[in-house]
């Protein structure tokens, strides 16, 4: 599961076979076959990685006292991952935007799944941060949208240009942004 997620975000849906898996993953062909019959299956396998990896890393995260510091964490841990983003995107923002344009229109919605618990991970921690903003009018949901926002859009233009240091300079604005929300 975790060599099709790698090469799955490496090289896109439809340019990875079952052999480039089984390559990556230094087992027979044979044994991907086994496991997987369709390329389908390889990319719901690849999806329930990117969720283990979420998890796991709001898991640590969700292990720091103050909410403010979790969102910063999980923003540095962004930018720790700038030389991925500028050469391949964001792991499931790119798989969700490749599967949003298949005629199939089944595992996009998958792939937003993904996405939709990295935004409710966000909205918990601006939930228990209390009210901000302007008489603290902000709501959680969209102060998560604009979070994951910045980072979709950060991702999206490293790997565009080919430069990781789009992703210092953003996450530097975003951890800026998180220290103004009071």
């Amino acid at each position: 599961m975790a060599a099709a997620a790698r090469v799955l975000h490496e090289q896109g849906v439809e340019r990875t076979t079952l052999a480039d898996i089984a390559r990556e993953a230094d087992v027979p062909v044979g044994n991907v076959y086994y496991y997987f019959k369709t390329k389908d299956e390889l990319v719901r396998a690849a999806l329930s990685e990117h969720t283990a990896y979420l998890d796991e890393l709001t898991g640590r995260l969700d292990l720091l006292p103050d909410p403010r510091d979790r969102l910063k964490a999980l923003v540095e841990a962004w930018v720790g991952q700038r030389d991925v983003a500028a050469r391949y995107g964001c792991p499931t923002g790119t798989l969700a935007a490749e599967l949003g344009k298949r005629a199939d229109g089944t595992l996009d919605t998958e792939a937003g799944t993904v996405i939709r618990r990295l935004l409710d991970w966000a909205a918990r921690q601006f939930r228990e941060l209390g009210p901000t903003g302007p008489a603290g009018s902000r709501d959680p949901d969209d102060l998560a949208l604009t979070l994951v926002a910045g980072y979709q859009g950060m991702s999206l233009l490293a790997h565009a240009l080919r430069d990781p240091e789009i992703m210092n300079r953003e996450g530097a604005r975003l951890l800026d942004w998180l220290d103004s929300l009071r």
